[in-house]
């Protein structure tokens, strides 16, 4: 019953522009309910286990973002070779950073949860992704046969 809330909700949260901060908020929303249901959270649990979570996210972020940073001006095409060895190298330096935290925050999280649910969590992640993503598609395919639609409405008006 729950899961059938959370893909309702996701689908009804996606009929509004996914950017806007609303919209980011709802999503954030679905994902902590879908979390929670997963990995079956005590309330004693989720009072412990959410700030260490959103903590680990926001340092996940920060890395992510730097390294987008720098790769966002960067083309491997006009980089010289020295350039592109020095991608190369931030690249493994941002994966080592992420194992490194992905290491710290596990042995904080199962300080609070057990092993289970932790592999549970990292299931509950991609299964959350894969859901968005294909509602993402469907969406998009939606507007695309819409503009087609509109479009051959067009043409016969004309």
């Amino acid at each position: 019953m729950k899961k059938i809330l959370i893909i309702i909700t996701l689908s009804f949260y996606f009929g509004a522009h996914a950017q806007s901060p609303e919209a980011l908020k709802k999503i954030e929303a679905a994902k902590i309910a879908l979390i929670t249901e997963r990995l079956e959270l005590t309330p004693k649990q989720a009072e412990k286990f959410w700030p260490i979570y959103r903590e680990f996210g926001i340092q996940r972020k920060e890395i992510r973002k730097n390294f987008d940073q720098a790769r966002k001006n960067f083309d491997p095409n006009k980089a010289s070779e020295d350039e592109n060895k020095k991608m190369l190298d931030m690249a493994n330096q941002v994966k080592e950073r992420q194992l490194k935290l992905d290491r710290e925050y596990s042995d904080r999280i199962l300080k609070v949860i057990t092993s289970r649910q932790l592999n549970n969590l990292r299931k509950a992640e991609n299964d959350f992704k894969e859901m968005l993503l294909r509602r993402i598609r469907a969406e998009q395919m939606k507007r695309q046969k819409q503009r087609k639609n509109n479009d051959r409405l067009n043409d016969r008006r004309n």
